[in-house]
């Protein structure tokens, strides 16, 4: 997480001098408190409660997004109080905008909405012409719809690495991928030697261009296996024994989510609905030194130092045992570099290597589907 959004007090020039002041990035303050009547005073089962931090602010630490235990982020109808859910869609929204910018012919296809909303039943066909409820566009009662929201020129708004005036689509995808190619894929000639520990990820590990293999942590999970939100965390190599450390222990190498909506029913919710992740793993595995990616080096590597934990949102520990439905299993894939600023790297296929995991709960067995 930055630190901008774990410091509770910052310190501003005001015209009577410095002057220290609540974060807004950190907590929200409910003025006024709302009423028993506003909100529940708890969330779904096994979450915290509403008002379980200081002075009924919500705290401004969420761990789906970072590394903490919780927070409010978890409970979606809560969520939104959290000023970190605010920076989250910010750039969910960026990253939205760059892909339309870098394929400017890409279109929304229609899907089945599997759940029941406040506004619309499961099983109805959404397209890009769906109202987007409750959000009007004018005093009218016109719904905004996906197609009416596409760009954010429509509300006067872009990134600074959409620069979109003066050039034709072509050249705006041209230029889009080249700043990002600049940002999160630069050429390297530093020398594997070098560099060591959280220099070598950030030299090495998190550019496409640098490295011949990506290696990622597929996650499925069905979210009906346990009734309330939770984490997935990975390890490489063992995990704390402390499990209130297990989302910052320095060996994490990351946390997937499952969270769930208290505003559906169990009749609402449809049938069981299985989530996906995927966890990158060459930050791991080059912070921890093993700069050769190789097959032949990574598998037993994985095979004896992969381990992974599942946690509620009130830290304790859940047995992974009574999760049948989860299926951790590894991939790897060859990158082929870029050959210019504004090309991206190419794929080759992910190949799963099933015995890094076969044997162990929660892992990826033979006869086990990949997908």
């Amino acid at each position: 997480m930055p630190p901008e959004v774990n410091i509770p007090t910052i310190y501003i020039v005001t015209p009577r001098g410095i002057s220290g002041v609540p974060n807004p990035l950190y907590s929200y303050q409910f003025h006024p408190v709302p009423s028993s009547t506003d909100f529940p005073p708890t969330g779904p089962p096994g979450s915290p409660p509403i008002w379980s931090f200081p002075n009924t602010a919500i705290t401004g630490e969420w761990a789906v997004v970072g590394s903490g235990n919780g927070g409010h982020m978890s409970n979606i109808p809560y969520s939104s109080f959290d000023p970190i859910f605010w920076l989250h869609h910010t750039n969910t929204d960026r990253l939205f905008a760059l892909w339309q910018a870098i394929y400017p012919d890409s279109q929304f296809t229609s899907q089945i909405s599997a759940f029941k909303t406040f506004t619309n039943d499961a099983g109805k066909i959404e397209d890009a012409n769906t109202p987007l409820t409750p959000f009007h566009s004018d005093d009218s009662g016109t719904l905004w719809t996906s197609n009416s929201a596409w760009s954010t020129k429509t509300f006067g708004y872009s990134y600074p690495e959409i620069v979109d005036w003066g050039v034709n689509s072509s050249q705006l995808s041209s230029n889009v991928k080249s700043r990002l190619n600049a940002i999160y894929n630069p050429t390297s000639t530093t020398s594997k030697r070098s560099v060591s520990g959280a220099d070598a990820s950030s030299e090495l590990g998190l550019s496409p261009n640098t490295t011949s293999t990506q290696w990622f942590a597929n996650i499925r999970v069905s979210k009906s296996d346990i009734a309330s939100p939770f984490f997935v965390h990975l390890y490489l190599g063992p995990a704390p024994a402390d499990s209130s450390t297990w989302s910052f222990a320095p060996n994490l190498i990351g946390s997937h989510s499952v969270i769930d909506s208290s505003m559906l029913s169990t009749a609402d919710a449809g049938p069981p609905t299985t989530l996906y992740g995927q966890l990158p793993l060459n930050h791991a595995l080059l912070t921890a030194g093993s700069f050769d990616l190789a097959p032949s080096k990574i598998v037993p590597l994985l095979t004896s130092q992969l381990n992974w934990r599942l946690q509620s949102t009130s830290d304790a520990p859940l047995d992974v045992s009574k999760v049948p439905s989860l299926k951790i299993h590894v991939v790897g894939q060859e990158v082929k570099p870029r050959v210019s600023d504004d090309e991206f790297p190419e794929y080759g296929h992910l190949v799963a290597y099933r015995d890094v995991t076969k044997g162990k709960a929660g892992g990826l067995q033979d006869g086990d589907d990949t997908e």
